[in-house]
């Protein structure tokens, strides 16, 4: 029976954030079909309160928006080809209380080898000793994850100028005059916009608990003196490594 998750309401969430506490992927060990099948019944970005479910969903988005580059004319791939397991998504808010997500036979006698809680009902009625075993695991995890070495990020990024008489040559200078920590720049090119207008496509690699791109952005790149050549700044694809 394929798993059933619904993502229109606070419990559903609730329930997948949960489900995603010991998962990277909705199915198996690598992203597949149900992962775009349950990330396609969102309809905006999920609360950062739901921690498990926002890392897979940014996750599945940086996959999505990796396969729409072209960089040094190599299409990037996806990175999401395997055919998965089959899942249910109810995106209503209406959310069962007897709902049960119960994962696929061949993923719960794998898992089953390493976890015994593989036959517990995701979506019933929790007890109190389930709902404590929960928080236990979600704090050794944030626990762990602290003491863990910082993951990194490989991000590319559109800049572009504010007409076609801005000298590309001085933009990219001042773009890789910004000096970080965990920040290192990589390849870039000149990619035609349009009206002799060419914007500056370039890579950079960051570790995320030391660089936020969006801090990056708005406080050093578009502000003086480096707003003088740069009109805006775009993400275009955003992976982690």
């Amino acid at each position: 029976m394929a798993p059933t998750f619904y993502v229109g309401s606070e419990a559903g969430l609730k329930k997948l954030d949960e489900y995603l506490l010991s998962r990277s992927y909705i199915t198996g060990y690598q992203a597949s079909k149900d992962d775009l099948t349950v990330h396609a019944a969102f309809t905006k970005s999920p609360s950062p309160q739901y921690v498990n479910v926002s890392r897979w969903f940014n996750h599945i988005e940086s996959l999505l928006r990796i396969s729409l580059v072209i960089l040094n004319d190599f299409a990037s791939s996806s990175g999401v080809s395997a055919e998965g397991s089959g899942v249910t998504v109810e995106g209503s808010a209406s959310f069962p209380e007897e709902a049960i997500a119960t994962p696929p036979v061949a993923e719960t006698k794998a898992a089953a080898d390493e976890d015994d809680d593989s036959d517990v009902d995701l979506f019933g009625e929790e007890t109190e000793e389930e709902k404590k075993a929960a928080e236990d695991r979600a704090a050794a995890v944030k626990a762990s994850g602290k003491k863990k070495e910082s993951g990194k990020s490989s991000v590319l990024l559109d800049v572009k100028p504010w007409d076609d008489e801005t000298d590309m040559k001085k933009l990219e200078e001042a773009v890789r005059s910004v000096h970080l920590d965990g920040l290192l720049w990589g390849a870039s090119k000149l990619v035609p916009v349009g009206y002799g207008i060419k914007k500056l496509q370039i890579m950079m690699t960051i570790v995320d608990d030391l660089v936020s791109v969006d801090t990056l952005i708005e406080e050093r790149l578009t502000e003086e003196p480096i707003n003088e050549y740069v009109q805006s700044c775009d993400i275009v694809a955003f992976n982690k490594i």
